[in-house]
């Protein structure tokens, strides 16, 4: 009898067993369905029983995400948890990957694809997904880009300077149709990133050694466009990390190396003029610079508009140009904001002289460690007191005026 009551107890415990196993896989099989996903679907025409992949690229590497057997005609459906801020990711047919779709997503969209083989990368259409649309242009416009570069170095008949001058014009002008026409458009989107990363290779590799089309330290402004948005509204981003890493890597070299050519400026132009000068680009990208103000006393001020007290700051120093600028009194006022956009429409209304500064050239040649500062230089151009001298900033213009 006793055995009998062990064995109904073990068979007891064994259903609470499964019964809490199944409520936890139910659980879990909720959570899962809740979780926000994206899906790709459409039509590959050429891929039927082909196995078709879903791939994440992530900053890690690959990821693959899902995988299924296309049908009749193509036709499939792929779906991934949906990303927390705009990625990028890979439709593939086949383990070799030689047949593919760049495309992005944001959130939770479908996107929709219309293609066939061979070449896919290049005979595909897709919807739902402006992003994507621009990542498919894109990949066109490389592709034949990448094919004239081909053509160039194959005509025998071009002496090697002609050539690389031809090459020199190439690239100009796609990297000012990429700047014009997909970063600065939306240069928070996945496709200004996709853009900024894209490369020429294989032969072309031997001149430029497999660099970024849009150099980071060439196309600085283009970075830091993209790099500020994306810090902007995807902070824990890791795209977005990766962008910025590159901006302050070319501000660091930047500096260094402006830091070795204020070593060595002419002393006898700088004692005759009695201020370094600076040659800086204003809102409409005319050369202001520091000399041609002689004659009148200024006030050099070093600032950045995307600090909390900028605001305040601005207004005192309007105060001060209402008050003084008819007898005399200017403003060269150098930025070193980041963000190129932000900062014209930050100065629109400024009646002074407002010039840009990212690479902050000029705070390595007048010592300038933290911004704000000023410095007040005479009608001769003669530097006189620096902001940490003036105990009252009205006495200190009129002495001068």
């Amino acid at each position: 009898m006793s055995h009998v009551v062990c064995v109904v107890f073990l068979l007891y415990k064994m259903n609470r067993i499964i019964l809490s196993l199944t409520a936890i896989l139910a659980l879990a099989m909720t959570s899962c369905s809740h979780e926000p996903r994206f899906t790709v679907e459409g039509t590959i025409a050429g891929a039927q029983d082909s196995v078709l992949y879903l791939i994440h690229r992530s900053m890690a590497g690959t990821e693959l995400l899902d995988s299924a057997i296309a049908g009749e005609g193509g036709t499939f459906s792929l779906s991934g948890k949906a990303p927390d801020s705009p990625d990028l990711y890979v439709l593939a047919v086949g383990r070799q990957v030689k047949e593919y779709i760049n495309f992005s997503v944001d959130s939770t969209e479908t996107v929709s694809i219309s293609g066939k083989l061979p070449a896919l990368v290049l005979n595909y259409s897709v919807s739902g997904s402006p992003g994507s649309e621009k990542i498919r242009q894109l990949t066109i416009m490389h592709s034949q880009l990448q094919q004239g570069v081909y053509d160039l170095e194959d005509n025998t008949l071009l002496p090697p300077a002609m050539m690389l001058d031809s090459l020199e014009h190439m690239l100009r002008q796609y990297k000012d149709t990429l700047f014009r026409n997909y970063i600065v458009e939306e240069p928070q989107s996945a496709y200004a990133y996709f853009a900024l990363m894209q490369k020429l290779n294989h032969r072309y590799a031997q001149l430029t050694n497999d660099i970024f089309l849009m150099d980071d330290s060439i196309d600085g402004i283009a970075y830091r466009a993209v790099a500020t948005c994306w810090k902007q509204f995807y902070p824990e981003s890791e795209r977005a990390q990766q962008l910025w890493n590159m901006v302050e890597r070319h501000i660091n070299t930047a500096r260094k190396v402006a830091y070795q050519q204020q070593k060595l400026i002419d002393e006898g132009r700088i004692s005759m003029a009695n201020i370094i000068d600076l040659s800086l680009p204003d809102r409409r990208d005319n050369q202001r610079t520091l000399s041609e103000l002689a004659g009148q006393v200024v006030l050099l001020d070093f600032h950045l508009f995307d600090s909390p007290e900028s605001a305040a700051r601005i207004l005192k120093l309007r105060e001060l140009y209402d008050r003084y600028h008819d007898r005399g009194l200017e403003i060269y006022q150098v930025s070193v904001d980041k963000n190129e956009f932000q900062w014209k429409q930050a100065t629109a209304s400024l009646p002074w002289i407002c010039v840009f500064d990212p690479m902050e050239y000029s705070c390595m040649q007048y010592n300038v460690s933290a911004v704000p500062d000023f410095f007040l230089i005479d009608r001769n151009n003669a530097l006189q007191l620096r902001s940490d001298q003036i105990e009252d900033i009205d006495k200190a213009i009129e002495s001068l005026l």
